[in-house]
C-alpha cells in the first residue's frame, strides 16, 4: 500500500475513534478519556495493530505540539478571570508551592516504592505535576460542584500545565547534562516562564486589538485569524527558549479573554471544537503507542507509587496551600481526593520517552509507561467517584442552600425572612433605595444594585448560593436577569416569576431559560394582601396517609389562588417553592394563605393580623376531604374560596360526587356552607 495513503488511513482512523469515544462519553456521562485510552490502546500495536502512531516518525511531536498549544490557549481564554480573584492566594499557592510538594512527594515514591533511580524518580514526578483542563472540564461538567472548588480547579488545571511542563524540561536537561544545581532549575524555570509571559501578553494583546479593530472581517475568518495568531506565538517562544510557547499561549488565551474582544462566545465555542478534536486525536495516537508489557512490567511498586501519590502527596498539598483561605474542611477534602492528569502529561511523557531512548539513556519507556499508569489510574478512580465524592460531602449545586433574591417587594422580603431565620444565607438586589428601610427593618442584606452587574451578583454570593430567584414586579426583567445568571453563574436553582396574565412564551428571550423555572404568579396582587393583613402564613407536611389526596387538595388551593406555596423544607433542607404542584413524602410546605374574611369581620372577631406575619396551621389547608374513589380526582375549584373571598367564605371545600353533575356539584356547596 502507498506511504501517503497509508498514513492517510491512519490518521482517518484516529479521528473516527476519537470523536466516537467523545460520543460515547456524553451518552454515558463518563469522562471520555477512559474511553479514548481504551479505543487508543485497542487500536495500537498491543490491540488489534490497525494503529501505528511511530509510522509517523517526526509528525507525531509536530501533531503534539500544535494540539498542546491549541489545548492550553483554549484553557486560558475560557478561564473567568473574575472568578480567579476569589481564590487568587490558593490558586498562587498550587501553582508554585505545590508544584514542588508534588515533585519531592511524588519523587521519593517513585523512587522508594518504584524503585526509580533519583533522577527518573523526580522526572516522573515532573510529569505529574500537572493536571490539566481536557479532564477537569468534562469533570466538572458532570459533578457540578460548587462554584468557588469549580474555579480554584479549573485555575489550577489551566496555570500548572505550562508550568510543569517547563519544570519538565528543566528536569530533564538536568538529567541530559548532569548539571543539578538548584539555581539552575529555578533559573531556568523563571526563564522560560518569563519569555512566555512576555511573548503571550504582547501577542495575546495584539491578537485583541485586531479583533477589535478589523470589523470588515468575517466571523470565519475571525476565528481562523486567532488560530494563526496563537500558533505564531507558540513559535516565537518556542525559537527564543524551549517550551516557553506552552506559558505563552495560556498568557495569550488569558488576555484575549480580558480585552473582551467581538464575538468572544463565538470564538471559545470554535477553540473549544477544535480542543476536543485535538485532545481526541493526541490521546488515540499517544494511548496507541503504549506498550502494556511496559505498563505491566512496572510490578505493584508502580501502583503503590500512584496510590501515594494520590491519597498523600495531593490531600499534603491541598491542606499546604489551602491552609489560610476560606475553604471548609468537605471543599478541601473534595480538592484533595480529585487530581487526574491529563494530555500535557501524556504529550510530554512521550517526548521525553523518545528523547531518552535517542541520548541512549534507559528507562524512557518505563517512565512513559508509569505516566500513563498514573493517567489511568487517577481518572478511572477519582473521575468515576467524583460525583458520589462530592455528593457525600455535600458540596454539588444541588446541595446549596440560600438565595440571591431580585426585587425587594412585601413577599420576596417575607421568603428572605422566613429563609435567614432558618439558618441560610440570602442577599436581595434592588435598584430602589427606598427598600433599604424594610429590608433593614426584617434584617436582611440588599444590595443596592442592578441585578445585570456581574460585580454585584458575585457580592450577593451567587457562586455560593442555592438559588437565584428573580421576583421583580416586571415579567420581563425577570426573564433577562435570569438568563444572564445561567449563562456567567449557572446557579443550582434559578426561578424567575413570571407574572399571571402573561406566558414564557411571550418573552423574547423564553427559549434561552432552559433550566430556569418560571412559576405564574399574580405578585402584584399577592404584595396588596400582605399590605393589606389579608393573608396568615401558614406551614403543612405532606402526610404518608392519602398523600395523594392531600396532593390534589394542595394542588387546588394554589391553582384556585387561594394559596401560594413560598418554601418547602425537604431532607433537612430549605427550598424556593413558588409554582410547585407535585410534593414528597414529610415535606413541610410553607405558604401564604389569603384571608378571605372581612376586616371588619376580623376585628370584632379580635383577629386583628399582627404586623409581623408568623407560622400558623391553616384548618382549611389542614382539612383535606375525605377520600374519594378516585385519589386523583380533580375537586371542584368553582368551590374553593377565591382571592377575593366571594366563595365558600368559611374555607369550606366541596369535591364532586359520583355522579359529577352540577346539581350534586351545588349541593354539596350549600351543605358544606350550612
Amino acid at each position: 500500500m502507498d506511504t501517503s495513503f497509508a498514513l492517510t488511513l491512519q490518521i482517518v482512523l484516529t479521528v473516527l475513534a476519537g470523536v466516537t469515544a467523545q460520543v460515547i462519553g456524553e451518552i454515558t456521562r463518563v469522562p471520555s478519556i477512559i474511553f479514548l485510552l481504551l479505543f487508543g490502546i485497542g487500536l495500537g500495536p498491543d490491540g488489534i495493530g490497525l494503529l501505528h502512531p511511530q509510522d509517523l516518525g517526526i509528525g507525531l511531536e509536530v501533531i503534539v505540539a500544535l494540539s498542546v498549544a491549541l489545548i492550553l490557549f483554549e484553557g486560558g481564554l475560557s478561564l473567568e478571570l473574575s472568578e480567579l480573584g476569589q481564590v487568587s492566594d490558593s490558586l498562587r499557592n498550587l501553582v508554585t508551592i505545590g508544584i514542588f510538594v508534588t515533585l519531592i512527594g511524588g519523587g521519593m515514591a517513585a523512587h522508594w516504592l518504584g524503585e526509580f533511580p533519583w533522577s527518573l524518580a523526580f522526572l516522573y514526578a515532573s510529569l505529574v505535576v500537572v493536571t490539566g483542563p481536557t479532564v477537569i472540564g468534562p469533570l466538572l461538567r458532570q459533578v457540578e460542584v460548587d462554584r468557588k472548588v469549580a474555579t480554584l480547579l479549573e485555575g489550577e488545571g489551566v496555570l500548572i500545565d505550562p508550568v510543569g511542563a517547563i519544570l519538565a524540561v528543566v528536569v530533564l536537561d538536568i538529567i541530559l547534562n548532569g548539571d543539578a544545581d538548584p539555581t539552575t532549575v529555578v533559573g531556568g524555570l523563571i526563564l522560560r516562564l518569563s519569555i512566555g509571559t512576555l511573548i503571550g501578553v504582547v501577542g495575546g494583546g495584539l491578537i485583541g486589538l485586531l479583533l477589535k479593530q478589523a470589523s470588515f472581517l468575517g466571523e470565519d475568518l475571525r476565528n481562523l485569524v486567532v488560530l494563526a495568531g496563537l500558533w505564531g506565538i507558540f513559535g516565537l517562544a518556542q525559537s527564543i527558549r524551549s517550551e516557553a510557547g506552552l506559558m505563552a499561549t495560556v498568557v495569550a488565551g488569558m488576555v484575549v479573554r480580558w480585552l473582551s474582544v467581538p464575538d468572544e462566545r463565538l470564538l471559545r465555542r470554535f477553540k473549544g471544537q477544535l480542543t476536543v478534536l485535538a485532545v481526541s486525536v493526541l490521546f488515540i495516537l499517544l494511548a496507541a503507542d503504549l506498550s502494556i508489557a511496559s505498563v505491566f512490567a512496572l510490578g505493584k511498586g508502580a501502583v503503590l507509587t500512584v496510590l501515594v501519590l494520590m491519597v498523600v502527596v495531593r490531600p499534603l498539598n491541598i491542606w499546604l496551600c489551602t491552609r489560610s483561605s476560606d475553604l471548609n474542611w468537605r471543599q478541601k477534602l473534595f480538592l484533595g481526593w480529585v487530581a487526574p492528569r491529563g494530555i500535557v502529561s501524556a504529550s510530554v511523557a512521550s517526548l521525553f520517552a523518545i528523547l531518552l531512548t535517542e541520548r541512549g539513556i534507559n528507562g524512557g519507556e518505563a517512565i512513559k509507561a508509569l505516566v500513563f499508569l498514573t493517567i489511568i489510574m487517577t481518572v478511572m478512580i477519582q473521575g468515576l467517584t467524583a460525583r458520589f465524592v462530592a455528593g457525600w460531602l455535600g458540596i454539588t449545586k444541588a446541595d446549596a442552600v440560600g438565595a440571591v433574591i431580585v426585587g425587594c417587594n412585601p413577599l420576596s422580603l417575607l421568603m428572605a425572612r422566613l429563609i435567614q431565620e432558618y439558618g441560610d444565607p440570602v442577599v436581595m438586589i434592588d435598584t430602589n433605595e427606598a427598600a433599604c428601610e424594610f429590608a433593614e427593618k426584617e434584617g436582611v442584606e440588599l444590595l443596592i444594585s442592578s441585578a445585570l452587574d456581574h460585580d454585584a451578583l458575585e457580592r450577593a454570593g451567587i457562586d455560593k448560593a442555592g438559588t437565584f430567584l428573580a421576583m421583580t414586579k416586571n415579567g420581563e426583567v425577570n426573564a433577562v436577569v435570569a438568563q444572564r445568571a445561567l449563562e456567567e453563574f449557572q446557579p443550582a436553582r434559578v426561578v424567575a416569576v413570571v407574572p399571571q396574565d402573561k406566558s414564557l412564551g411571550e418573552f423574547p428571550n423564553q427559549g434561552k431559560l432552559k433550566g430556569a423555572q418560571t412559576p405564574r404568579l399574580s405578585l402584584k396582587q399577592w404584595n396588596t394582601y400582605l399590605n393589606a393583613g389579608e393573608v396568615r402564613l401558614g406551614e403543612t407536611r405532606l402526610r404518608e396517609e392519602n398523600s395523594e389526596l392531600q396532593q390534589t387538595h394542595l394542588a387546588t388551593l394554589v391553582r384556585n389562588g387561594a394559596m401560594v406555596p413560598l418554601l418547602v423544607e425537604r431532607d433537612d433542607a430549605l427550598r424556593v417553592a413558588l409554582g410547585q404542584e407535585r410534593w414528597e413524602i414529610g415535606d413541610r410546605i410553607i405558604y401564604l394563605w389569603h384571608d378571605s374574611k372581612p376586616k371588619l369581620l376580623k376585628q370584632l372577631a379580635g383577629g386583628i393580623q399582627p404586623t409581623r406575619l408568623t407560622l400558623e396551621t391553616v384548618p382549611v389547608v389542614e382539612a383535606v376531604p375525605p377520600a374519594l374513589k378516585d385519589p386523583l380526582a380533580e375537586p371542584d375549584v368553582a368551590a374553593l374560596p377565591g382571592p377575593d373571598g366571594s366563595a365558600a367564605s368559611n374555607g369550606a371545600i366541596s369535591y364532586p360526587s359520583d355522579s359529577n353533575s352540577a346539581a350534586d356539584s351545588s349541593a354539596d356547596t350549600s351543605s358544606a356552607n350550612s
